[in-house]
């Protein structure tokens, strides 16, 4: 998959066929759009592109209004995004930097200057609820008599429900704000999960728990920045760590702004996996390493704790918390691979 960041460059595609949206968490009703995408580019002998924004849209007029609460959480990373629409196999994906030139961009200029002359889409394919241009003043119908005129389809999907409910890009952030991990993973056809790069961080989690049973190296973690300020998900969280070693690996995470011990407000992912695989990675294996973590079930909220012993404590309960958990999830998922065999 080709990844562009604007559409004036000499390696894009002359002519696509074109889906148009954020696409953040890309859930089941955005695989599925992908999916017709697909089966539409194929019969025309044309390569699929998305066309994305970043920032989002609603995070850019958030920020106009100077009301940063407006601006909707964020279910995935820009990797993350990218790295699932190239699993729905899509050919190539267009960013464009969401301004105040682009806010501005009456519908009409929007289609010719972005979809016709800088993308030369010949079929375009949105949602039922699609709306562009400055004030949100385009929608289907402006499209479709655009693709009449100027010689490209237009087709619009409707919603997509699991068991009745609209899949949406809401209902996913509603299941993580809510810890409903089962129900997001529902929704997105996957468990819920963050990728990232291990980077060094304070290390504090060595000093913590040298006295604490099964902790004799601290509570050892590996950190993965979250690059937006409002995490959809948050809290502690039992995991599986892909990445570092041939098997996922087991942890407990925190996935928030660590109240206790920092106050500059950056987002953290941090893991404490429940076995170190020193033998394979040494003391300090983890770091540079690309780590993907499932959050697979929430243990609580984040709390600020008076000292470190008192998190040390807390941090001791969610280990064995996670322990308990994933016995249960293994248990759970071997049974089911017998029924099916």
């Amino acid at each position: 998959m080709r990844v562009f960041r604007g559409f004036h460059h000499p390696g894009i595609a002359p002519a696509c066929a074109l889906t148009i949206g954020n696409f953040d968490g890309v859930h089941r009703g955005h695989q599925a759009m992908l999916a017709l995408l697909q089966s539409e580019a194929r019969h025309r002998g044309l390569p699929s592109c998305v066309l994305t924004f970043e920032p989002h849209p609603r995070d850019f007029f958030a920020a106009k209004l100077g009301k940063p609460e407006l601006a909707p959480t964020r279910i995935a990373t820009l990797r993350d995004k990218l790295v699932e629409l190239e699993r729905c196999g899509v050919d190539q994906v267009v960013i464009l930097p969401f301004d105040e030139a682009l806010a501005s961009l009456p519908a009409q200029d929007f289609i010719r200057q972005v979809l016709h002359e800088g993308l030369g889409a010949r079929y375009v394919l949105v949602g039922d609820d699609f709306r562009f241009g400055a004030k949100r003043q385009g929608d289907y119908a402006t499209l479709d008599a655009a693709g009449q005129a100027q010689g490209f389809d237009v087709a619009r999907m409707m919603s997509y429900e699991v068991h009745g409910l609209r899949v949406s890009s809401s209902a996913v952030r509603d299941a993580l704000a809510a810890g409903d991990m089962a129900r997001a993973a529902a929704l997105l056809g996957r468990p819920y999960a963050v990728s990232g790069h291990v980077t060094h961080g304070r290390k504090l989690g060595r000093q913590l728990g040298e006295s604490t049973p099964g902790a004799a190296d601290g509570f050892r973690t590996l950190n993965l920045r979250f690059p937006h300020d409002r995490p959809a998900a948050h809290g502690i969280f039992a995991v599986q760590v892909s990445g570092l070693t041939p098997e996922p690996l087991p942890g407990v995470a925190s996935l928030g702004n660590r109240p206790t011990v920092e106050d500059a407000g950056r987002v953290l992912l941090e893991v404490h996996c429940l076995s170190w695989p020193g033998a394979e990675l040494g003391p300090e294996g983890g770091y540079g390493k690309l780590a993907r973590v499932e959050l697979l079930h929430k243990l609580r909220d984040e709390a600020r704790y008076d000292g470190l012993e008192a998190l040390t404590a807390a941090i001791a309960a969610d280990t064995a918390a996670a322990r308990a958990f994933l016995a249960t999830h293994a248990a759970q998922r071997r049974q089911t691979t017998r029924d099916r065999i």
